[in-house]
C-alpha cells in the first residue's frame, strides 16, 4: 500500500475530530478509497469517515486493514503544514509516514492489533431530513451549551428548532427560507457533549445535514470535495428538563 495526499492538513483535522470519540481504530483501504468505521466506548455515537480515491495524487493498494492508535497518528499529522504533501506507505507491521515539503520527514507508526468488533454505520430510517448552513448550527449549538447539557431538535408546522431547557433556556428556530426541511413533526432529545464534537466537523463543510425522527437516533452528515463526515447519536429518552 502507498497512497500520497496533497492536503495532508485536512486529514489531520478530521483524524483529531474523530480522536474525541475513539482512541483505536481500523482504516480500510481498497480501490474505492480508505473509510475509517468506529463507535465510541459508550456505545453512544459512532462515526464514519470516507477518504475516495480521487482525494489522493497516488493510490498504489490492495485490500488492507490497519489498526492504528489515533493519538500517536494525529501527532505525526500535525507535524504537515498546508505546503506540505503526505505519503503513507505499509511496511510489515508498520505505517511509514512521510512529509514531504521543503525536507522530506519520515516517521514510522507501529500497527496495533484492535480488540473491539468491528462495527458498521447502521440502516436508519429517519422521517426528517434538515439541510443547513453550518454556521447556523456551530452558533445554535453552542448556544444550547451555556445553558444545559443537551438540547431537543423538534420539527413543528414545517419549522426546524433547536431547543434547550434548564433553569435557562435558549432556542434557534429555522424555516424554509433559512433551511431546507423535509420532515414531519417530531421531537429528540441528544447529548450536548456529543453534539459539541460532531459540529468540529461540520466547519469542513458549508453545509450539513441533520436526519432524525421521534426519540430516534441523530445522524450527521458532513460532505465536502475531499471527505465524507457521518456521525450517528443515540437520543435521549427522558423527562423534561
Amino acid at each position: 500500500m502507498l497512497v500520497r495526499l496533497e492536503n495532508p492538513g485536512l486529514l489531520s483535522r478530521v483524524i483529531d475530530i474523530i480522536s474525541e470519540l475513539v482512541t483505536e481504530v481500523r482504516i480500510k483501504v481498497n480501490n474505492e478509497g480508505l473509510s475509517i468505521t468506529a463507535m465510541d466506548p459508550a456505545n453512544v455515537s459512532m462515526v464514519r469517515l470516507i477518504l475516495p480515491k480521487s482525494s489522493f495524487s497516488v493510490f498504489e493498494v490492495g485490500e488492507e486493514t490497519l489498526g492504528i492508535n489515533l493519538d500517536n497518528f494525529k501527532k505525526i499529522l500535525k507535524r504537515s503544514s498546508s505546503m506540505s504533501s503526505l505519503v503513507l506507505e505499509k511496511k510489515d507491521n508498520l505505517l511509514n509516514i512521510q512529509i514531504h515539503d521543503r525536507i522530506k520527514r519520515n516517521f514510522n507508526l507501529s500497527l496495533i492489533e484492535i480488540e473491539s468488533e468491528e462495527k458498521n454505520m447502521p440502516e436508519i430510517e429517519f422521517s426528517s431530513v434538515v439541510r443547513l448552513n453550518s454556521s447556523d448550527l456551530i452558533a445554535s449549538v453552542e448556544d444550547c451549551i451555556v445553558v444545559a447539557d443537551a438540547c431537543s431538535f423538534i420539527i413543528k408546522d414545517g419549522k426546524f428548532i433547536i431547543e434547550a431547557k434548564g433553569l435557562n433556556s435558549a432556542m434557534s428556530e429555522f424555516s424554509g427560507d433559512e433551511a431546507e426541511i423535509s420532515a414531519e413533526n417530531c421531537k429528540s432529545r441528544y447529548s450536548l457533549e456529543y453534539l459539541q464534537k460532531f459540529i468540529k466537523g461540520a466547519k469542513l463543510s458549508e453545509k450539513t445535514i441533520l436526519k432524525f425522527a421521534n426519540d430516534h437516533p441523530l445522524r450527521v452528515d458532513i460532505r465536502n470535495d475531499f471527505l465524507e463526515l457521518y456521525f450517528i447519536l443515540a437520543p435521549r429518552v427522558e423527562t423534561e428538563d
